[in-house]
């Protein structure tokens, strides 16, 4: 199957959806010190508000997987992030902190959904061939989503946090692009024994013979623990540990870089602007990645990645001066985000069609776990006077364990989805 400008219509849609995902997740974090400041919290409570979404997407996910096995990838993906839009407008009302945190959480519920499927839905959409390259690139959403939170926290944060939360909550309607413009997965329709609607799809993505071309035997929806079972079992635990440690490793620095770059001196407007200069060099990181995927394999590209943010978190742990923070933070945000571009690919292929939204929501689950865990987690070694330099290197630690796991994985390149 060729790659076609339907394929680049589905990839816009999929592409908004994973910058609206990473807005959620990141909005409030730069207007933090306006929320803490009007619901009168400190740090340790703040983090609890910023780690609610990740809490209601940790059971979300364990949910949306398997309806997304069971009814479908594209309803799952437009029930969720309508929901999400309605209840991201409510929580922009909270009276107070309590109420804030319990309409997070709610709106993490209902943004699992599109958080979970979206890149197993792109990868069943996707010619074999171009499945890694187009993948990686989906994944600059999150830089974009990033850059996107800290223009808000610029423009809007005067207004205060409630504004923009709502701005937020209106991307909910974008819920509608996906519904006109991404089909159904051809391999969730022909693994459901409807094969004529699968050839739809694939008449609509390419040439008018190439649905005939397209079998997949039907097959009964996957079970989630079916997933430890057999051959699966160990990718399974492996790849729960990996989602885990790679997923805190990241997520423990991000929460908390404008405090720590202010503990180092630098103004809330030099550290909103550090964070900034830091998305932007994710995406090289992405696009390199995408390059190097298809010549020497998901496994290679992701251990060399994850090697090099290792390094970069080194340096910026032992900077002494602006030039070795800047330079620290510059390699870290390159590489890891280069790794995850390659991750967000090679999880997704280590399942057949009728476990694949299962399998990735157990592995969004861990992911999820360590985004709650980790900024309460570093907030309270702030709090305790831990200081920079120590609480970098724990971080760091995180992600020599992520290569360690990866090393028992299999390369996935080149395989066709089963």
């Amino acid at each position: 199957m060729p790659f076609t400008r339907r394929h680049l219509l589905i990839a816009f849609a999929l592409f908004v959806a994973f910058v609206i995902e990473s807005w959620e997740q990141l909005a409030l974090v730069y207007v933090a010190g306006d929320l803490g400041a009007e619901l009168g919290i400190g740090e340790a409570a703040i983090g609890v508000v910023l780690s609610a979404v990740a809490l209601g997407m940790i059971p979300g996910v364990l949910v949306w997987g398997p309806v997304a096995d069971h009814v479908g990838r594209r309803p799952a993906a437009f029930w969720s992030l309508a929901a999400y839009g309605v209840i991201a407008l409510a929580s922009a009302f909270a009276p107070d902190a309590v109420a804030l945190v319990a309409s997070r959480v709610a709106a993490g519920l209902a943004l699992a959904g599109i958080y979970t499927i979206t890149f197993p839905l792109f990868l069943e959409l996707l010619p074999t061939r171009h499945r890694g390259r187009a993948t990686v690139y989906l994944s600059i959403g999150w830089p974009v989503g990033m850059l996107a939170a800290i223009g808000a926290a610029v423009a809007l944060g005067g207004l205060g946090w409630r504004v923009v939360a709502i701005a937020g909550a209106v991307a909910g309607v974008w819920a509608f692009a996906i519904r006109a413009w991404v089909p159904e997965s051809p391999y969730w329709l022909a693994a459901r024994g409807r094969q004529k609607e699968a050839r739809a799809v694939l008449r609509s993505l390419a040439s008018p013979d190439a649905g005939a071309r397209f079998t997949v035997a039907a097959e009964r929806v996957g079970r989630p623990l079916d997933l430890f079972r057999g051959g699966l079992a160990r990718i399974t635990v492996v790849m729960l540990a990996l989602n885990f440690f790679f997923n805190w490793g990241y997520w423990g620095l991000q929460t908390w870089l404008p405090t720590l770059l202010r503990g180092r001196g630098l103004t809330q407007a030099a550290s909103l602007g550090f964070a900034a200069l830091s998305a932007l060099m994710m995406i090289p990181g992405y696009v390199t990645a995408s390059l190097l995927t298809g010549r020497l394999g998901r496994k290679k590209v992701f251990l060399g990645y994850v090697a090099g943010a290792v390094l970069g978190g080194l340096c910026f742990a032992t900077a002494r001066s602006a030039a070795g923070l800047y330079l620290g933070v510059f390699v870290l945000s390159f590489f890891s985000l280069g790794a995850w571009g390659v991750w967000n690919t090679w999880n997704g292929e280590f399942y057949p069609t009728a476990l694949r939204g299962t399998g990735y929501a157990h592995a969004t689950a861990a992911q999820l776990v360590a985004t709650t865990a980790a900024p309460s987690a570093v907030g309270a070694l702030l709090a305790n006077a831990t200081g920079f330099t120590a609480t970098m290197l724990l971080i760091n630690a995180f992600m020599v364990a992520t290569a360690l796991l990866a090393l028992p994985l299999p390369e996935t390149e080149g395989r066709e989805l089963e």
